[in-house]
């Protein structure tokens, strides 16, 4: 990299700061990534991924090394407790034909693109921002290794791509509480080891009852991945105990039957899992004058969108076009990049409040009944497509392609 070229810190080695980092390399900055885990994350959980993020990976040149996991031959079945089945509309079945992958996925391709031309330090985390007419100073704080001691390095951008508790929302513009909007849901996920006794490997299992359910996702060559999700009232107080004793308790006091039971039992046994609480990031603004927040850091959708990949990716692909076209106007890039995803991410926030929250967990009995009466529609294929037509008014933003411009 020539040695005029500006400097961005991209924080964060998730799929926003992945992306960001190859867009930016593309257009001639040089790009250090920051992480502050001291290696690489695992493979990660479930993701469906949209047309939206599906043209931006193409545009990308990595979607043929994303793969797809999605199984021609896999059944979804709405079941009850009591080991009752009927045929359903699985995840992969909604209109816009997602792919199911890994989290994994996403982030392979693009470290493979990557790594073997941007610099990569784990184990660090900026401490404190400078930010100036000819920079932004940063102070960073190195965890591993023999030098721990912490160093203040000059960049032209920060980008903030580190989650939902970002550590650079939190420095530049102020604490978690005045960003995070609760959705009063618990979200845990893992792998399954084994499958539920009387299904195929290759088969969706949704339990769905008001305020709280359960999922399967099933994958070609992996094994499942499982979701169980559950309104509360009192979210400090689901981490208080062990995250299977809340969910034994969300799940309660009815009998689990076979099927949650053993879904309970494969979470217990898990040897990675998640146990979180939903919330949706919501600011007036994502960025500075040379210090911008990217995907969950910034808008945060939660899995209930299913969009949370696709717009990471779409987010860092339309940043690098818009600071291409914008050469020593950083903050000008910067206005525009905001101006122009704000009303495509403010929509997929409301959505993943509204429709698609129900669609992952039935927030009433009328909601439950009417999930029941959609089972009896798709339990023939010429259901499905009626349901599927329905349904896809609903879910056309989902292919919209944002970073085209």
């Amino acid at each position: 990299m020539n040695s005029t070229s500006p400097r961005a810190l991209v924080v964060g080695m998730g799929i926003g700061g992945l992306a960001t980092a190859m867009r930016l390399y593309e257009i001639g900055w040089e790009p250090v990534i920051v992480e502050r885990a001291p290696e690489r994350r695992a493979a990660g959980y479930f993701i469906g991924l949209f047309e939206t993020g599906r043209a931006t990976a193409k545009r990308m040149g990595i979607l043929d090394a994303i793969g797809n996991r999605t199984d021609p031959t896999s059944i979804t079945y709405d079941v009850r407790r009591d080991g009752r089945r009927r045929p359903g509309m699985g995840y992969g079945d909604l209109p816009g034909g997602p792919r199911l992958i890994l989290r994994g996925d996403i982030e392979t391709a693009l470290y493979n693109a990557v790594a073997p031309r941007t610099e990569i330090r784990y184990g660090t985390t900026p401490t404190a921002l400078d930010e100036h007419p000819a920079g932004v100073d940063v102070t960073l704080q190195t965890t591993t290794g023999a030098d721990i001691a912490p160093t203040t390095e000059r960049f032209d951008l920060v980008v903030g791509a580190d989650g939902l508790r970002s550590t650079i929302r939190r420095l530049t513009f102020g604490p978690d509480s005045q960003f995070m909007r609760p959705l009063n849901h618990i979200v845990a996920a893992t792998i399954m080891k084994e499958p539920v006794p009387g299904y195929r490997p290759q088969d969706g299992i949704v339990l769905a009852e008001p305020g709280r359910s359960v999922w399967t996702f099933p994958f070609t060559d992996h094994q499942p991945g499982l979701l169980f999700n559950y309104r509360t009232d009192n979210e400090d107080a689901q981490f208080r105990r062990p995250p299977i004793a809340s969910l034994r308790a969300a799940f309660g006091p009815e009998p689990t039957g076979p099927v949650l039971e053993h879904l309970l039992q494969q979470f217990e046994q898990a040897d990675d899992y998640i146990f979180d609480s939903a919330h949706q990031i919501e600011m007036d603004t994502w960025h500075t004058d040379r210090i911008v927040l990217l995907g969950d850091a910034a808008w945060c959708l939660t899995l209930y969108s299913g969009m949370g990949a696709s717009t990471a990716m779409a987010g860092a692909d339309l940043l690098g076009t818009l600071l291409q076209r914008n050469p020593n106007n950083t903050p000008r890039a910067l206005r525009e990049w905001d101006q122009k995803l704000r009303p495509f991410m403010t929509l997929q926030q409301k959505s993943a409040r509204t429709e698609g929250l129900t669609t992952f967990v039935p927030q009433s009995r009328g909601d439950a009944m009417m999930r029941t009466a959609m089972q009896r529609v798709l339990a023939t294929q010429t259901g499905k497509k009626v349901m599927s037509a329905l349904l896809a008014k609903a879910f056309k933003e989902m292919s919209i392609d944002i970073a085209a411009v």
